[in-house]
C-alpha cells in the first residue's frame, strides 16, 4: 500500500499519528512555539487559558460503560484537566447521517448533558450538519473545551519539571475501554466495561494536595505505552515500570492473552498518569480516596539510565523495552 495515503493506522495514536501531527504543525505552527500537549496553554486577557478540541468516531456508538456522547464530554474535559486546568466550557458539533433516529440522537444528547453536569462544565455552543446515508457512521461528534489554570501549573502538560526519582502513578486498571468496544463489536460475552469517566474532580483534588505534580496525561489512544514513550523521549530520561504493579482486571488480562493483545497499548478513557516528586505519597492517598482512584498504584520511576527509553521489569524477572507500534491494534476506538 502506498505510504502517501491516509490509513486507519494514522488514527492510532502511534508513530503514524505522530508523523501526521508533524505535517500539521509544520504548516499551522510556523510562527508559534508549539508544545505537544493535550491542550494549548497560553496567556490571555482572562489569565492562563487552556484550549483543546477532539473528534469522536467510535464504532459502535454504544458500548458497555458508555456511549459516544459521554465519551465526547469526558475526552475533552480530561484533556483540559491533565494540562492542570479547571475545565469550564465546551462546544459540541454533530455530523449526523441521514436516517438516524431522532430518539437515538436525543439519548446521546441527554448522555452528554448528564456527563457535563457531573463534571461541572457547561456546553454553551455547537453546530449540526446532516450528510447523506452512507457518508458517515450514524454520527460523529466534535467537542472543544476551555479551562483556566494557575501559573504554578502551567508546565504540567509539558513535563518540563520531570526529573529522575519522580514516581509514576495511575488511578486504576488499564485496557478496559479498548476491550469493551472490541467485545461489543464482536459479540464477546464478558463483564468488561469501559472506564469512560470525567477525571477533572480527581485531578483537582490531587493538585490541591501539594505542588509536586510534574506531569499528567490521560492514556487514551495508544494506551499507557504511548504516554510513557512520548514522555521519555521528550524529557530525555529513562522510565522504569514494574509489570506486577500495573493494575489489570483479570477479565481484561484473560481476553488479552486469548487475542494476543498487549494491554499496555490498549485505549483507556478514564485513566490519568501522574508523575510526581517528593509529595507522591500524599497524592497517591488522595487518588485512592476518590471513587475513580480506588485501584491507584505506583507503577514506575523516572531514571537517569537508558535516556529516552521505557523499560518494563517483567513479572518473571526479565526486562523489555516498551515502544509504540506504527499502527493500531483496534481502529475507531474513540
Amino acid at each position: 500500500m502506498s505510504s502517501n495515503i491516509i490509513t486507519l493506522d494514522h488514527g492510532s495514536g502511534g508513530k503514524l499519528t505522530m508523523d501526521l501531527i508533524k505535517m500539521f504543525t509544520s504548516n499551522f505552527g510556523k510562527n508559534n512555539s508549539i508544545e505537544m500537549t493535550d491542550s494549548a496553554v497560553f496567556d490571555s486577557e482572562l489569565g492562563i487559558t487552556a484550549f483543546t478540541t477532539d473528534s469522536y468516531v467510535v464504532n459502535p456508538i454504544y458500548f458497555p460503560g458508555g456511549d459516544i456522547g459521554k465519551l465526547a464530554v469526558c475526552g475533552t474535559v480530561n484533556d483540559l484537566a491533565v494540562s492542570g486546568a479547571i475545565p469550564k466550557y465546551l462546544s459540541c458539533a454533530f455530523i449526523l447521517e441521514e436516517g438516524l433516529s431522532i430518539d437515538e440522537l436525543e439519548s446521546i444528547v441527554k448522555s452528554m448533558s448528564k456527563t457535563a453536569d457531573s463534571a461541572g462544565v457547561s456546553i454553551i455552543t455547537g453546530d449540526t450538519k446532516v450528510v447523506e446515508k452512507g457518508a458517515c457512521d450514524r454520527m460523529f461528534i466534535n467537542t472543544a473545551g476551555v479551562g483556566f489554570l494557575q501559573k504554578k501549573h502551567k508546565l504540567i502538560g509539558s513535563g518540563a519539571n520531570v526529573k529522575p526519582g519522580d514516581k509514576i502513578l495511575i488511578n486504576g486498571n488499564i485496557g478496559d475501554h479498548g476491550l469493551a468496544v472490541l467485545s461489543i463489536r464482536n459479540s464477546f460475552t464478558n463483564d468488561i466495561k469501559s472506564d469512560c469517566a470525567p477525571l477533572n474532580n480527581l485531578i483537582k483534588n490531587c493538585l490541591a494536595v501539594n505542588d509536586s505534580i510534574h506531569f499528567m496525561r490521560d492514556a487514551t489512544r495508544g494506551g499507557l505505552a504511548a504516554v510513557l514513550t512520548e514522555l521519555s523521549e521528550k524529557v530525555n530520561f529513562g522510565i522504569s515500570i514494574n509489570e506486577k504493579n500495573i493494575p489489570l482486571a483479570e477479565s481484561t488480562r484473560g481476553l488479552c492473552e486469548f487475542l494476543g493483545f498487549d494491554p499496555l497499548h490498549l485505549a483507556n478513557e478514564g485513566k490519568v498518569i501522574i508523575v510526581a516528586g517528593d509529595g507522591w505519597k500524599e497524592i497517591l492517598k488522595t487518588m485512592e480516596s476518590h471513587p475513580l482512584g480506588k485501584e491507584s498504584r505506583v507503577i514506575g520511576t523516572i531514571v537517569d539510565r537508558y535516556p529516552g527509553r521505557v523499560v518494563l521489569e517483567t513479572e518473571i524477572g526479565g526486562s523489555r523495552i516498551i515502544d509504540i507500534p506504527a499502527g493500531m491494534q483496534l481502529p475507531r476506538i474513540c
